[in-house]
């Protein structure tokens, strides 16, 4: 995902990195060492998430005195050339809200880069549990088309998506159950609606080794990733007798025309 920047040609003042502690720390680093001069705002919903990454992404102090400024909370809105999302879409509850926000939080002609889950992802898993008579063992994920739709139904231009598919195995089944916990988390309505017991657990250990193990082995699932970058155009108004125009959207206009060639 981070490859895919150096064919962006726009080089931010300002990003935002949304949920750096599931989206990965190593790839704030990448996309830090990319832009070293742009401001940085950190964006997590949770406060345990929050101290996380404010303990790991503050700086040295040696380094707060010549470094672009590291922000935290709230982003006002326009503040950003660049939105960087890794591994979060798949978990909103109301993903086409959350596309509407990350609109709002970039300035005109900035652009979006996200990654997520697709819906081959633990496609071994599904079937296990369907073949032993379980609730599916997580939601439903989006067809990266949908997700084409979904961001020019928000606002957004020239979406272009990618995806591939990647498998990754553990050597027991207990290692596979600790990991999938730390990625995520089953918001399947029709999940089990209480905790399960020990009992389950181990039978689930046992169906794991007899049903995903290969050859060697190792226990493996295929997870599906999806790419995507849209950008925010230029608010277009259509002029009429009588026109309203938003202060936002004036401003852009206005920013637009001051750059070199305008």
């Amino acid at each position: 995902m981070e490859d895919r920047l150096q064919w962006i040609r726009l080089e931010p003042k300002a990003w935002v990195d949304w949920g750096p502690v599931r989206g990965g720390l190593e790839a704030h680093a990448l996309v830090e060492r990319r832009y070293p001069r742009a401001e940085c705002f950190v964006h997590e919903s949770r406060n345990d998430q929050a101290r996380a990454a404010l303990a790991q992404l503050a700086r040295p102090w040696w380094r707060r005195w010549s470094a672009p400024a590291l922000r935290y909370g709230g982003v006002p809105d326009g503040a950003a050339q660049m939105l960087w999302a890794n591994m979060a879409l798949h978990m909103a509850a109301d993903p086409q809200a959350l596309l509407g926000t990350w609109h709002r939080t970039l300035a005109a002609e900035g652009f979006l880069m996200f990654s997520c889950l697709g819906p081959d992802t633990v496609r071994e898993l599904r079937a296990m549990y369907r073949a032993i008579g379980w609730p599916p063992p997580a939601h439903d994920f989006t067809d990266m088309h949908d997700w084409g739709d979904m961001l020019v139904e928000a606002g957004f231009a020239e979406p272009v998506m990618d995806m591939e598919r990647i498998t990754l195995t553990w050597e027991t089944g207990r290692k596979m159950i600790e990991e999938l916990r730390e990625l995520g988390a089953n918001l399947h309505p029709g999940r089990f609606p209480s905790l399960r017991g020990r009992g389950w657990r181990d039978r689930l250990e046992r169906e794991l080794g007899q049903t995903l193990s290969g050859a060697d082995g190792r226990l493996a699932l295929t997870f599906e990733i999806i790419y995507g970058h849209a950008l925010k155009p230029k608010p277009i108004v259509r002029m009429s007798s009588k026109s309203a125009v938003s202060l936002e959207d004036m401003r852009a206009m206005l920013q637009a025309d001051k750059r070199p060639g305008h």
